[in-house]
């Protein structure tokens, strides 16, 4: 892209080996008119993406942690904690991204959304980074991740808690730019509040799945049909009372059992987009070892 404003009158190449770094002799026009000669060292390692990994029920997020040699020898022990990255490498943003975070993370994200490109250090690096958002689901995660051996990668995968996430930015724990960038857009996505499941299933066992969410920080809601003494249960009530509860819930735990109209729910709630899980541990955050 051209600018009036700039004159490149020479450019000198210092290295060519893992990527290329120039010295580049220019003039710029400055605010009083008058043309300033500078010398400026870049270094060009092509553009990349980032994806912010993110689950809205079990109130997630999916990292990693990697040795960055450039962070150690800058007085830091090495190992940052970051979000899934990588260099385009003449693919589109969305394709790279897609296929860096299942190289990184194991996690196959079925819908990604880029929400907006940056420069990172534009006072020596030419890369412009394209940031993306995704969200995740257990039953996403087909591979262990961990990055390629052979390109130096040995990636450890953090399932954490969004609020813990934030915090470990906050603490210093979180120090790169991208991520923390990305952790913030993503509270605009993350529930402020606890969520609102509604439980379906065999009634022996709602009990305990509620008590679980509750104690997880979630709020849960049990489709059964309130009947009072005496009355016998209504089955079209049952199911309008199911599908009104559907309506304002965020999220639908399958739980096990035989029920027609857990099943049906399910349905409905597939139709309206909703997440459906089929067990705890696809709710509560655990960690990935």
């Amino acid at each position: 892209m051209s600018n009036p404003n700039v004159r490149i009158l020479k450019q000198h190449l210092l290295s060519d080996n893992w990527y290329v770094l120039k010295k580049i002799d220019f003039e710029l026009q400055r605010r009083d008119g008058s043309w300033q000669p500078q010398t400026r060292e870049v270094y060009d390692r092509g553009n990349g993406a980032t994806i912010g990994l993110y689950n809205r029920a079990k109130g997630t997020v999916i990292l990693t942690r990697q040795f960055r040699i450039p962070a150690f020898v800058n007085e830091h022990h090495g190992y940052l904690i970051e979000a899934a990255a990588g260099l385009l490498d003449d693919a589109s943003p969305e394709e790279r991204i897609r296929l860096e975070a299942e190289e990184e993370t194991g996690y196959r994200v079925r819908s990604v959304r880029k929400i907006f490109e940056a420069f990172m250090s534009p006072g020596s690096v030419t890369e412009r980074v394209h940031f993306f958002v995704g969200e995740y689901q257990p039953e996403d995660r087909v591979t262990d991740g961990g990055g390629l051996a052979e390109e130096g990668e040995d990636i450890e995968v953090l399932e954490l808690p969004f609020a813990e996430a934030l915090a470990m930015v906050d603490d210093g724990r979180i120090m790169d730019g991208k991520t923390i960038i990305l952790l913030q857009y993503l509270k605009t996505l993350m529930p402020v509040a606890p969520l609102m499941i509604l439980l379906a299933g065999a009634d022996e066992h709602v009990q305990t799945c509620a008590v679980r969410l509750l104690q997880a920080g979630h709020l849960p809601v049990t489709a059964s049909w309130p009947t009072r003494a005496g009355e016998e249960d209504s089955t079209v009530d049952a199911e309008r009372y199911g599908q009104l509860l559907l309506g304002r819930c965020d999220a639908l735990l399958r739980v096990a059992g035989a029920s027609s109209q857990a099943d049906r729910l399910v349905a409905l709630a597939e139709q309206k987009g909703l997440a459906v899980y089929h067990g705890l541990e696809d709710i509560i955050g655990q960690a990935i070892s």
